[in-house]
């Protein structure tokens, strides 16, 4: 019984870290103690979820089921109840079952994590097109359509303003409009960087001499933070991303300060056109 204790013990500290890590996730950004992903911002990250639940659903039920049968075994098969073991060599019925069924099982995985993969890369229609170009270490930002480029630096932790988070604010951030698509074209000038937007299920590396593409709709408005996620060097670390999700009118009135500033010149009034 001291056994089930434990592992009812167990189950029950899992289950309220997991609780606690779905209560404490931010939008946008990590949470401390956060275990689950961030809240879902587009439509490819809630298929994410929706498969993420779906197979640990399915683990679960095998690791309970793997579970009671060792329980079972231990317990119906040892040597107290058992001094005369069976001479059993095999069963057919059994071994077909414990190689059809785990085929099965396969296979149900297997559909739903096809369908997310083309989803991925079933480009739709772009509303609009950013290229983002890693360096060590920061992102270079272009939208070819409009003519506007820009780098986007982490702003230290000494000049933060309050509410803005450690190691993820930028001195200029991506804006998109909302409920739009944007493909996004990712490049590097010099070693292997990685593009990630966990609220929106993007993960895609930027390697010298290759143009990789991606793509994302934003659902909600907001600012939605990510990081560098291949090692590419001494400051990794210190390489954020920030896009930030506004209304179409919001998008338009940004377009026009930043091509305004843009064309004068004026760093001052570009880095001002994203506040």
């Amino acid at each position: 019984m001291a056994i089930f204790d434990r592992i009812k013990t167990v189950l029950g500290a899992a289950a309220i870290l997991a609780f606690c890590g779905a209560a404490y996730a931010k939008e946008g950004q990590p949470a401390p103690w956060q275990l689950g992903f961030q809240p879902p911002a587009s439509p490819i990250m809630e298929q994410i979820h929706s498969f993420h639940t779906y197979v640990t659903i399915i683990i679960t039920v095998i690791a309970l089921f793997v579970l009671g049968l060792l329980v079972y075994v231990m317990a119906r098969f040892n040597e107290k109840r058992n001094p005369d073991p069976s001479r059993t060599t095999h069963n057919t019925a059994l071994e077909i079952a414990w190689t059809v069924v785990p085929v099965l099982i396969l296979v149900a995985i297997a559909i739903p994590s096809f369908r997310l993969l083309f989803a991925q890369y079933d480009f739709p229609k772009a509303d609009l097109t950013i290229t983002a170009t890693g360096s060590q270490w920061y992102w270079t930002y272009e939208y070819p359509d409009h003519g506007i480029t820009f780098d986007s630096i982490m702003v230290p932790e000494a000049d933060l303003k309050e509410g803005q988070p450690r190691l993820l604010t930028v001195d200029r951030e991506v804006v998109v409009p909302v409920n739009k698509n944007v493909i996004v074209g990712l490049k590097s000038n010099d070693v292997i960087h990685d593009w990630a937007l966990p609220s929106f299920g993007i993960k895609l590396d930027a390697v010298p001499g290759r143009l990789q593409t991606t793509w994302f709709r934003a659902e909600r408005e907001g600012i939605f933070y990510g990081q560098c996620s291949e090692l590419c060097g001494r400051n990794h670390a210190f390489m954020p991303i920030a896009v930030r999700v506004v209304s179409e009118a919001e998008f338009a009135d940004w377009l026009a300060k930043t091509k305004a500033a843009a064309s004068l010149g004026d760093a001052g009034k570009l880095a001002a056109a994203q506040e």
